[in-house]
């Protein structure tokens, strides 16, 4: 694939997040019921046995002495997580994963029972409950089965309601912060030009190649808020090659550049290949068959790969076609830059996972 640089301006609130403005991670253990035969086994499952027995307690039922006779595997143990939006109220709804931790095989048809959601802080935040819904699909015979997706794991829609707020005035904080996604100065700075030339002189200032800092007094803190996130500005990217060489993978940044260079690369490959053949005796011969041996041996130089030469700081369109030319695939690329690198011709970071 062939990549061109261009300039591209994007949003802040695309590049940069307000510092405070968060979500929060919750998590809660609870019970899965309404499975058809496909939940833990109690015996195997202590742990969701306890909860059930549990369970029923709070609702009036006593089995706690016949615990051990309980036989159900229409229950699994799950685990339920969720994030709970930034600014959301009382009352509201959002999304909860649901995960069996017993051996379970299928969540499908399977409802949870309410079940509080912990920060971690230890505190209640919602509470979730609903039918669990997969999306997956698993059929088994005497001879075969047919699994598609993860029947373990599911979702609820909407399953939970938020109990406590996490309480955060925005509009009542004149100084805030833009913290950056991916940190660099530069950007940081074209971001402090363009909020002080659209809001006014002052008002932002850069602290730290991740940080800018906002001075909102005297302003609608929202409404300022508003026409920032709306502002396009281009990000710098730095001069980086990321290399995955388990799969092959070569991504290299708009700004990478080469010092002069020459690549040649080839390899010697030797073929030999065996084709015995039969020969047998005439009729009424008193011969007998043999095996006569018969190999061709094949040698490939690759003289046809030839030399290339890189001019001193190509750009990416250049390189790109110049490894092109020479015919080189994904795995001798990522050879290439390593021996680049080494020889000190990138000029760029060289990133191997």
């Amino acid at each position: 694939m062939l990549a061109t640089a261009s300039r591209a301006e994007v949003r802040v609130k695309d590049i940069a997040d307000i510092e405070g403005v968060r979500e929060n991670q919750l998590v809660g253990y609870g019970l899965v019921v309404g499975l058809n035969g496909t939940g833990d086994m109690l015996q195997n499952s202590i742990f969701t046995a306890e909860s059930l027995v549990g369970m029923l307690e709070r609702l009036g039922v006593n089995t706690r002495d016949q615990i051990a006779k309980l036989q159900t595997k229409d229950v699994a143990a799950v685990m339920v997580t969720a994030t709970l939006p930034a600014f959301a109220r009382n009352g509201s709804r959002f999304d909860v994963s649901v995960s069996a931790i017993g051996d379970a095989t299928n969540l499908s048809g399977g409802t949870l029972l309410v079940t509080p959601l912990l920060a971690a802080d230890g505190e209640v935040y919602g509470v979730a409950q609903g039918a669990v819904t997969t999306g997956a699909i698993a059929a088994r015979g005497a001879a075969a089965s047919v699994t598609r997706n993860v029947p373990t794991a599911g979702k609820i829609a909407n399953g939970a309601i938020v109990e406590r707020e996490v309480n955060f005035a925005l509009g009542a904080h004149d100084e805030l912060n833009l913290a950056l996604r991916n940190p660099d100065l530069t950007t940081a700075r074209r971001i402090e030009t363009a909020i002080n030339d659209a809001i006014g002189a002052g008002t932002a200032h850069t602290t730290d190649p991740r940080t800018v800092a906002l001075n909102l007094a005297g302003h609608d803190v929202v409404g300022a808020l508003t026409r920032i996130e709306e502002l396009r500005v281009e990000p710098d990217t730095p001069a980086t090659v990321i290399i995955d060489e388990a799969s092959g993978t070569v991504v290299m940044g708009a700004n990478v550049r080469i010092s002069t260079v020459a690549i040649a690369q080839g390899n010697l490959t030797i073929r030999v290949t065996e084709a015995p053949e039969v020969a047998q005796p005439g009729p009424f011969s008193r011969g007998r068959t043999v095996v006569v041996p018969r190999s061709s041996i094949q040698v490939d130089t690759q003289s046809d790969h030839k030399l290339g030469l890189l001019t001193a700081q190509p750009t990416l369109r250049d390189l790109v076609a110049s490894l092109n030319a020479l015919g080189v695939g994904p795995r001798d690329l990522i050879s290439i830059l390593q021996a680049i690198k080494a020889a000190g011709a990138l000029q760029a970071d060289l990133e191997v996972r």
